[in-house]
């Protein structure tokens, strides 16, 4: 008699990809900059103080500030149609679901979700849900691994799923550094751009920063940084003279990764750096911190300690390139776990 009962799992398989990135306001709005800074900064895995200390600091200092002055800049590089980072995500996961259904031979279905704001983790989750899958694979779009961003991501897919009584099966893709897609993607990218625009000057690869405390605690960020800079100067044949690294988008007065981007470029225009091509290889999507930060008050930061000419590299975003990478690692990531239908 048991062999006569239907079990739902023994249906055909069906692939989740939650795809997730860090997140956006909802609006440039002073009003929606605060809620998403709220959201972001009350993370104990981004910030590690103490939290009745750290609600105190928020709420009444840096929430009372801060808002308005983000606002403004984020107005500055909001489009007709919405946030760049996500409008430029909504794009890359109409492409992969496209890619993925013509290579993958069992059923996907490809979800964003933002670790922050909206579209969130739990809108993500519920949407794979609704459309009875069971496996999901994760997809943080950070190419190198912080507790900052990564764990993060988990801890918040973690707490939305205990609230299931039907948990799914789960793959997480941790980091991908050093995968010879990324590093190829991104190589592409910039011999594209030097093939329309000319390679001059010496490349900067600008990460996002992290207290520097972190690393000393275990966080392998730096060390995975250090790994995609050598591994994208050996694919662009660059001599060591001829690129470096450095660590932009710190906040407060502790100690980040060294050394910073706007003091780097200043150093460089100050020594006879004539000219500079900066790169964000940490950064999957164009956002505030590359479109405002790197193009636009870095550049003035060069030019005006005597640098000449100054260009920023746009990351990958939904180019050709990404979505053959992220198709790559699904399908890496995936083997063995689904069952064809037939």
């Amino acid at each position: 008699m048991d062999s006569d009962i239907a079990n739902p799992r023994q249906q055909i398989d069906k692939l989740g990809v939650l795809v997730t990135n860090l997140g956006t306001p909802d609006s440039p709005t002073r009003a929606d900059v605060r809620r998403y800074l709220g959201e972001f900064l009350w993370d104990p895995r981004v910030v590690e103080v103490p939290r009745p200390i750290w609600w105190l600091i928020l709420h009444l200092v840096i929430l009372t500030t801060r808002p308005h002055k983000s606002a403004v800049l984020y107005t500055r590089v909001w489009t007709d149609e919405g946030s760049p980072l996500l409008v430029i995500s909504q794009r890359q996961i109409e492409k992969l679901q496209t890619r993925l259904t013509e290579s993958i031979a069992v059923p996907v279905k490809v979800v964003l979700a933002m670790r922050y704001g909206n579209p969130s983790i739990q809108q993500g989750l519920q949407q794979l849900r609704d459309a009875g899958i069971h496996k999901i694979l994760v997809l943080p779009m950070y190419p190198q691994y912080s507790a900052t961003t990564t764990a993060s991501t988990f801890d918040a897919i973690s707490t939305q799923l205990r609230s299931w009584r039907d948990v799914p099966e789960l793959r997480y893709i941790c980091r991908y550094y050093n995968e010879p897609t990324y590093i190829q993607a991104i190589a592409e990218q910039v011999c594209e751009y030097w093939a329309e625009h000319g390679k001059h000057g010496l490349l900067l690869m600008s990460f996002h920063g992290i207290p520097q405390k972190y690393v000393d605690a275990g966080d392998p960020y730096y060390a995975e940084c250090q790994k995609t800079g050598q591994m994208l100067a050996r694919a662009l044949d660059l001599g060591e003279d001829q690129w470096r690294m450095s660590f932009q988008s710190r906040l407060g007065a502790q100690v980040w990764l060294t050394p910073y981007t706007n003091h780097t470029l200043r150093e460089l225009a100050k020594t006879g750096t004539r000219s500079v091509q900066v790169l964000c290889p940490g950064f999957s999507v164009d956002c505030l911190e590359t479109l405002d930060e790197i193009a636009v008050e870095n550049r003035d930061v060069f030019l005006e300690a005597g640098g000449e000419r100054y260009d920023y590299i746009p990351c990958l975003n939904d180019s050709d390139q990404q979505i053959d990478m992220m198709s790559a690692l699904v399908q890496k990531h995936s083997q063995g776990w689904m069952e064809s239908p037939g």
